[in-house]
């Protein structure tokens, strides 16, 4: 493995510790992806969340952190635009450790979700997705790349650090959070426990490059109105009293948000140097009640994606969504049935954009970190969501992704990280915490 000649002797203690336990760091993926930690809707009983956290917080206590792991409560997350209403968080504790610095350094923020898609389908898989299996320098399993990975990578750079005694001049908060997945509640209930840093590194699968930027997202489902009658007879104007197809009368809002979508690419402030315009997605449509009825209403919903720069002043995509409603309002009134029965919007909870300046001390700090153990990365971004967004947003913690796999094979059978990418993720990690908070020779 190449190495950065400028390490220092503490520095390059530490790179070579990790590469040494190497199947120390393989055994606490395997581990973690064991743990049954499956996203849940809101209803769902908890799975191995509590076990999982209970886990990592032995193992850092162990290496000298000071432990919080907690319960959240509901009211921590409610009355945001991101939690549905209910929503709690019994058995699904989330947890902070802190490695305490020496005084007059910077504080540093790891973060990770524990919470993993479903391994549907699950036919497709080699092997077992709960049980992971390395093969030909590979770790498979579900969570391995998302994000699983990055946890047990920045979990083991923590846990050397402090068994190794290097002094770091600033804090260490090693923070793991439930319900990324689903809702991104458990970030929320962090920023509203009061996880803070100077600035934050969740471990996502960005392939060693530093994400600084991520989109925010927006959910409506838009139902148009019809009026059902027999299908098997021509209708009369629905002045007349006929029956009106509410699928077809939707096609009128498709088609009025793709001209808006097309216009959003031709826009010079929806171009980003690191992120896609902003876009819509049809992703659910549904209609009907019989097969020989006129559809009596349709519904579809949209997945909408937008860059910070079109967040209000709060973070949220207030300005997207009345720009949506509006086009489709215009679009409604150029036909006589909509202008009389407008379609209606329903708005699932959303997540933030959130940027941090490519020459923030972190990015750079990472980017040498990459270097230095071999595997050079640079500014880039991700049009989805990640927590850090939540951090930047809502915790005054500038934060960006860094991590090893890549989404490319995430949510998806097989799922798997390189094993020599996992050991250089947390090298690379081990590094930046030394490099950001500040250090002094091992004890």
């Amino acid at each position: 493995m190449e190495q950065d000649g400028a390490l220092s002797a503490a520095e390059r203690r530490v790179v070579e510790e990790i590469a040494g336990r190497r199947d120390e760091l393989i055994g606490l993926l395997t581990d973690l992806i064991g743990f049954d930690t499956t996203a849940r809707e809101i209803d769902d009983p908890p799975r191995d969340e509590a076990a999982l956290q209970g886990y990592l917080a032995g193992r850092l206590r162990t290496a000298g952190a000071e432990i919080d792991l907690w319960e959240p409560r509901p009211e921590d997350v409610a009355g945001t635009k991101m939690v549905p209403a209910g929503l709690g968080f019994e058995g699904r504790p989330q947890l902070a450790a802190r490695f305490p610095g020496s005084g007059g350094g910077r504080s540093l923020l790891f973060n990770g979700h524990i919470d993993v898609v479903s391994p549907e389908p699950r036919a497709q898989w080699t092997s077992d997705p709960n049980r992971a299996e390395v093969r030909d320098g590979l770790l498979y399993g579900r969570g391995a790349c998302d994000m699983k990975g990055g946890v047990a990578a920045m979990t083991f750079a923590a846990q050397v650090l402090g068994e190794l005694g290097v002094r770091l001049a600033g804090d260490l908060t090693v923070c793991t959070v439930t319900d990324e997945e689903s809702t991104g509640a458990g970030g929320l209930a962090a920023v509203a426990h009061g996880v803070r840093a100077d600035a934050g590194i969740v471990t996502e699968p960005s392939n060693f490059d530093v994400w600084v930027a991520c989109r925010g997202s927006l959910i409506p489902t838009i139902t148009v109105p019809g009026r059902s009658g027999h299908a098997g007879v021509r209708a009369p104007h629905w002045q007349d009293g006929g029956a009106v197809n509410a699928i077809d009368k939707m096609r009128i809002v498709q088609d009025a948000l793709a001209r808006l979508e097309a216009d959003w690419r031709e826009r010079p402030s929806h171009r980003h140097p690191f992120l896609s315009p902003g876009d819509m997605i049809a992703c659910v449509i549904g209609g009907g009640e019989w097969v020989v009825s006129y559809p009596s209403s349709c519904r579809l919903t949209y997945h909408v994606a937008y860059l910070p720069a079109h967040a209000d002043s709060e973070g949220w995509g207030t300005l997207v969504e009345r720009e949506i409603e509006e086009c489709v309002a215009h679009a409604a009134a150029t036909d006589s049935w909509l202008a009389t029965n407008p379609p209606t919007f329903s708005w699932a909870p959303e997540v933030p954009a959130a940027e941090v300046p490519v020459d923030a001390p972190i990015v750079e700090v990472l980017l040498g970190a990459g270097e230095a153990v071999g595997r050079p990365g640079r500014p880039s971004g991700l049009d989805n969501w990640h927590d850090g967004a939540t951090f930047t947003r809502f915790g005054g913690t500038p934060s960006v992704c860094y991590g090893t796999g890549t989404l490319n094979c995430a949510h998806r059978p097989n799922e798997c990280v390189p094993v020599d990418d996992l050991v250089r993720g947390a090298q690379a990690l081990a590094l930046a915490a030394m490099r950001f908070c500040g250090h002094g020779d091992a004890a």
